[in-house]
């Protein structure tokens, strides 16, 4: 059984929308909603269908959506999404957790208070998310493949993308679907409960936030408990997420997120390991007489495609099976990007 990596379409609409409903809520780059997800294919195929390589003076707001495909059954079990410049059509907010001190001389005590204060400080990075892999496929290393294949994607276009890069993770959801850090603080400005934001925010987007989320500084203390304790944790399910990007480069830079308070990851692009690493060979041969377990990927835009294989280095390029050729749809002579498996 084989699985790849290639673009979205839009028959991708149905399997996306399958998935979506699997999310449990806070997934607001998948949202169970036909119209949204409608809408994201579209932006992804004219982004696919831009040409130009290169940002320019005006940075793109394109989004490209990949999916997971078994590629004897062409079943799609898996997505993830990837964002050329967040920020760009609309402001991408965050919350930035920062320390007050004071220090009272009459008392002789020094104070300190963590506050949460409204920053667009991340608009312009690139963001990789989106990232899902239907419950039944959750074996293999398939979330590995479906996270690394959009550093391979960026360094294949690599003009495209900003010099830093940021991972949104999904945060604490209680087992009624509510957010206790949007109940404890954003959700006393909205009067709607964490599930009708986020379904809100999927579909139409976050400027409602700048139109009603209070702009001043917010103490920590003056949260409830259930809210504080939550602020900057992931999902028990964004663990994995989690570890594998620190494992690429990224880090928590004491950005959250408003509306779960999950952590924000970032990374230097040039930095992530993935991309770092990444060979570029000419295939000089198809036979399955080994080699070193790596990701492979091919082919710009529409054509991108990814898979597990091995690749052996040889005179003039590298080898690799003829399995893993006909996964990438190419032949001999053909350019790939590689790098280990690890």
């Amino acid at each position: 059984m084989t699985y790849r990596i290639r673009a979205a379409r839009d028959s991708d609409l149905k399997p996306l929308y399958e998935m979506a409903k699997l999310t449990g809520g806070g997934f607001t780059n998948l949202p169970p909603d036909r119209t949204a997800l409608a809408a994201k294919l579209e932006r992804s195929a004219a982004a696919f269908a831009r040409a130009e390589d290169d940002a320019g003076e005006d940075k793109a707001d394109d989004l490209f959506v990949l999916v997971l495909e078994n590629t004897d059954t062409g079943e799609v079990r898996g997505t993830c999404q990837i964002f050329t410049h967040v920020g760009q059509s609309y402001p991408f907010y965050s919350y930035r957790l920062g320390t007050l001190t004071q220090h009272s001389k009459e008392l002789g005590r020094t104070f300190r208070a963590d506050m949460l204060g409204l920053t667009t400080d991340l608009e312009g990075c690139s963001e990789v998310g989106g990232l899902f892999l239907h419950p039944g496929e959750r074996a293999g290393g398939l979330g590995l493949l479906l996270a690394r294949s959009r550093y391979l994607f960026i360094a294949q276009h690599r003009a495209r993308f900003a010099d830093r890069v940021l991972a949104e993770l999904r945060g604490i959801i209680d087992e009624a679907g509510g957010s206790p850090f949007w109940d404890g603080l954003a959700g006393r400005f909205f009067g709607m409960n964490f599930q009708d934001a986020d379904q809100f925010n999927a579909v139409q987007g976050h400027q409602f936030i700048a139109d009603l989320f209070p702009k001043h500084p917010i103490y920590t203390a003056m949260l409830p408990e259930s809210a504080r304790a939550v602020i900057g944790l992931p999902h028990p399910s964004g663990r994995a997420a989690m570890r594998m990007l620190e494992n690429e480069g990224f880090s928590f830079e004491n950005y959250v997120d408003i509306f779960d308070g999950g952590p924000t990851m970032i990374a230097r692009t040039n930095d992530v390991r993935t991309i770092r690493d990444v060979q570029r060979a000419t295939v000089v041969a198809l036979d399955f007489d080994g080699g070193d377990a790596s990701l492979i990927a091919s082919g710009q835009l529409a054509d991108f495609r990814c898979v597990y294989g091995d690749v052996r280095s040889c005179t003039g390029g590298v080898v690799i099976s003829p399995k893993s050729a006909r996964a990438l749809e190419i032949a001999e002579d053909a350019t790939v990007c590689h790098v280990a498996r690890v």
